[in-house]
């Protein structure tokens, strides 16, 4: 049957990550592969999901105090200015938000640029709209952009360019510099600009989270994805959003109604008392994950892991094996599972660029098979539980024990 696919889908294959979480539910391993919390989320969001389901929000809907509160939202973090009937199209999560997104600015054979490494849904919603993507590596360890490579990367078939900060595997929050850097290229060649955004309100050590529509001119040429799922640990209630120009957010609200028509009606009036969180809940929020950040870089480091780089933001440590380990990321994974019970996720999947010859010669090892991603959006006891896993597999040197 196979013959019957089409083009695209035979493109696609199926998600590592997924995969990964799957064989933890199969062997009751720790699962630190997917980004989902595995604690309760607000007591207050939970609710309000409940009142709406007993007042009978349960039918196709399009609550626009959702878009009025966003539109409050980025006037306050980002001093802009939105119209909340045109500008905002809600969808099922920022997945569909950035799918959309695609699926209406992009055509066949036209360009897109990525930075590598990058989350894995970027790849399949460009190929599967017959774009092409195009790299731009992140340089090792600090994962810092080259003006250079980023340069280099353009071709009279660029239309867009993809943002991802805080940044979904490494951690890392762009600066100003290199988001001037970027914001300046889109607009002296006009370029497009998407942006996920999910993890906007978890930004660490004093690191604040900056928007690339927030500099001169790139309003009009941004489109910004979102969502609930990360900031109030609801990641199964798929209520994101793009917002956009109106004539871009138009597309993407028309192929959000072919493809799924509605977002859940009852987690869209939720969304609603969740957006209007007082100014402590995200406080608190940082102060968490940044509590579970600095847990995980002290356990991870205590059993050999090289922590070049501590995560400004996002809820994901992106590890170096340590010198000794002689394994692949994929090697070391798989006996990570086996012989401790934890799940985490090879970071070769995540990168897409191939090196030249003397860029691996310049390293000690091809980079991109010595990194591993933990998720540590866990609850305490699950990390402790993770600590103890990991403890009983050391060497007399403290160092983990898998070659």
């Amino acid at each position: 049957m196979e013959g019957k696919l089409s083009h695209a889908a035979k493109k696609l294959t199926s998600s590592p990550i997924q995969e990964l979480s799957h064989l933890a539910q199969r062997t009751n391993a720790i699962n630190l592969a997917e980004g989902f919390p595995d604690f309760a989320a607000p007591p207050h969001i939970k609710n309000a999901a409940v009142s709406a389901i007993h007042s009978d929000f349960n039918q196709y809907r399009h609550v626009q105090g959702i878009c009025d509160q966003l539109t409050k939202m980025v006037k306050e973090m980002h001093g802009l200015d939105i119209d909340p009937l045109m500008d905002i199209a809600i969808c099922c999560g920022q997945t569909e938000a950035f799918a959309a997104a695609i699926f209406a600015t992009i055509d066949p054979g036209d360009e897109v640029i990525l930075f590598d490494p990058s989350y894995e849904t970027y790849k399949g919603c460009v190929t599967m709209a017959r774009g092409v993507p195009v790299y731009v590596p992140l340089d090792p360890p600090l994962w810092t952009l080259d003006p250079s490579k980023l340069l280099r990367s353009f071709t009279e078939r660029t239309k867009a360019i993809v943002l991802n900060s805080p940044h979904n595997p490494t951690g890392k929050v762009f600066t100003k510099e290199e988001l001037e850097i970027i914001a300046g290229v889109c607009c002296t060649r006009n370029y497009l600009a998407i942006t996920d955004e999910v993890y906007e309100h978890m930004t660490f050590d004093n690191q604040k989270h900056i928007s690339l529509v927030s500099f001169p001119g790139m309003q009009e040429r941004t489109i910004i994805t979102s969502s609930l799922s990360k900031t109030f640990s609801v990641t199964g209630w798929r209520v994101g959003w793009a917002i956009a120009p109106a004539i871009l957010a138009s597309a993407i609200r028309n192929i959000h109604v072919i493809i799924t028509d509605s977002a859940p009606a009852p987690f869209q009036e939720a969304a609603l008392t969740a957006l209007r969180s007082p100014h402590q809940y995200f406080e608190s929020l940082r102060r968490d994950y940044q509590s579970k950040r600095d847990y995980i870089i002290r356990l991870l480091g205590g059993v050999g892991f090289k922590i070049q780089f501590i995560p400004q933001g996002s809820f994901f440590l992106f590890a170096e094996l340590p010198d000794s380990c002689h394994l692949s990321d994929v090697e070391f994974v798989k006996k990570l599972i086996l012989e401790a019970g934890v799940v985490a996720v090879p970071g070769q999947g995540f990168f897409h660029t191939k090196l030249s010859s003397n860029e691996v010669s310049s390293v000690s090892c091809c980079y991109q098979k010595r990194y591993i991603r933990f998720a540590f959006c866990k609850s305490d006891a699950t990390l402790a539980a993770v600590s103890e896993r990991l403890g009983k597999l050391l060497d007399a040197a403290g160092h983990l024990a898998l070659q």
